[in-house]
C-alpha cells in the first residue's frame, strides 16, 4: 500500500510511517513513545511523518508488542488502607484528583487497588507489571525498612515512591518536610504558653510516623517543654477519638494536641465536648492535612496546610518522567504551613 493509498484508506499503519520517515518501524516505535535510541533529527522526521499521516498506533498491538513497557496509558496505585475509610479520608481524595489531573493531559488513566497489607501490595504490582497492566506505579506509605523498595526495583516497575528519601532506597520519591512542620507546630504552641503537648498519630511503623515522633520528641526538648506523649492510630475517627479520649482522661492531661490527620481532629473536638472541656480554652487541637472539614467545625481547626492536590501532579509528573527515563530527580515539596484558627489560644491555666 501507498502512502496515498494509505491515507486515502484511513489504514495508516506503523509501516507506512516508517517508510515514509525512511526508518525502521523500531525506531517509530522508540520516537513515538520518547525512549533513547533515534536521534534528534531522526525523532523529528518520524514525528512529522506521523503527522502526516495522521497515524495513531493500535492499542492491542502496542501492549502485545511491549511498546513504552505496554500499558504507558495506565498508572498503578495499591493503597492498604480499607475501602470505607479510604473514602472518608480528605488527603487521598485530594491527592488522587491530583494524580488524575495529570494522566488527563496525557491521556493516560489510573488503576486503583486496595489491599489489606504490604505483602498483597507487593504481589499485586508484581501482577500488573508482568501482565502489561501499568506502565509504573505510586508508592504510597512508605514504611520504615520498607521490602517493596527492593522486591520492585528487582522487577525493574518504574516508580515513584512518596516518602523520605532515608527511606526509599535509590527509588526516585517526593516528600514533604514533616520533621520541620512538627517544629513550627510546637513552636508556636509553646510561644502561647504550652508545656504539656501530645499527639495522636498515624501507623507505627509508617515513615513519616516515625519522622514526625522524633522531631516530636526533639523540640520539646529543645524547649524544655514536658516529655511529649505520642498515640498511634489506624487514622480513623474511632481510633482517633479513642487517643484523645484517654489522653484527656489522664491524670497528666495535656493543653494541646496534635493529629496526624484531619478526621481524627474533627474526632478529638468531639470528644472534648463530650468530656465538659472547652476547646481552645482547656485544650487547643491542631490538625495536619488542613481540608474542608477543618473550617466546618466550631471552633474550626486550626491546621498544618499543604496542597495535597498539588502533591498529586507533582508525584505523578515525575513517575512519567521516569516510565520515559528521562531520570527525574527525587526532590521535596512545600512544607506544611501553620494556619492558626479557632481551636488553639494560650492555655487557661499552667499544665499541674
Amino acid at each position: 500500500m501507498s502512502e496515498a493509498q494509505a491515507r486515502g484508506s484511513g489504514r495508516v499503519t506503523i509501516k507506512d510511517v516508517a517508510a515514509l520517515a525512511g526508518v525502521s518501524r523500531g525506531a517509530v516505535s522508540l520516537a513515538f513513545n520518547n525512549r533513547p535510541g533515534v536521534s534528534q533529527a531522526t525523532r523529528e522526521r518520524i514525528m512529522a511523518a506521523v503527522a502526516e499521516l495522521g497515524w495513531v498506533p493500535n492499542q492491542a498491538a502496542k501492549k502485545l508488542s511491549g511498546a513504552a513497557t505496554g500499558a504507558a496509558d495506565t498508572v498503578g496505585l495499591v493503597i492498604a488502607r480499607p475501602a470505607r475509610q479510604l473514602g472518608l479520608e480528605p488527603f487521598y481524595m485530594e491527592f488522587v484528583s491530583g494524580v488524575e489531573s495529570v494522566l488527563e493531559e496525557h491521556g493516560c488513566s489510573l488503576l486503583l487497588h486496595l489491599v489489606r497489607d504490604t505483602a498483597q501490595e507487593i504481589a499485586v504490582h508484581r501482577a500488573w507489571w508482568q501482565a502489561r497492566r501499568t506502565a509504573g506505579s505510586i508508592l504510597v506509605d512508605i514504611q520504615h525498612d520498607d521490602p517493596r523498595v527492593t522486591e520492585l526495583a528487582a522487577i525493574g516497575l518504574p516508580v515513584v515512591a512518596v516518602g523520605h528519601p532515608s527511606l526509599t532506597g535509590g527509588l526516585t520519591s517526593v516528600w514533604t518536610d514533616d520533621e520541620a512542620a512538627v517544629h513550627e507546630a510546637v513552636r508556636y504552641l509553646a510561644a502561647l504558653g504550652h508545656r504539656r503537648i501530645a499527639r495522636v498519630g498515624g501507623h507505627a511503623a509508617l515513615g513519616h510516623t516515625m519522622i514526625r515522633t522524633a522531631a516530636l520528641n526533639t523540640i520539646v526538648a529543645e524547649l524544655g517543654l514536658e516529655p511529649a506523649r505520642s498515640v498511634t492510630t489506624d487514622y480513623s475517627g474511632e481510633q482517633g477519638a479513642r487517643a484523645t479520649r484517654s489522653l484527656l482522661a489522664s491524670p497528666q492531661r495535656p493543653t494541646a494536641i496534635v493529629y496526624d490527620n484531619d478526621i481524627m481532629a474533627v474526632a478529638g473536638l468531639s470528644v472534648a465536648a463530650e468530656m465538659g472541656l472547652s476547646v481552645p480554652r482547656d485544650v487547643s487541637l491542631i490538625a495536619w492535612d488542613d481540608s474542608q472539614l477543618c473550617q466546618l467545625t466550631h471552633p474550626t481547626l486550626s491546621a498544618m496546610s499543604h496542597d495535597v492536590f498539588g502533591f498529586g501532579a507533582d508525584v505523578t509528573r515525575r513517575l512519567i518522567d521516569v516510565v520515559h527515563r528521562r531520570n527525574p530527580s527525587s526532590g521535596p515539596v512545600a512544607t506544611p504551613v501553620l494556619l492558626p484558627r479557632g481551636s488553639s489560644a494560650p492555655p487557661r491555666i499552667a499544665a499541674d
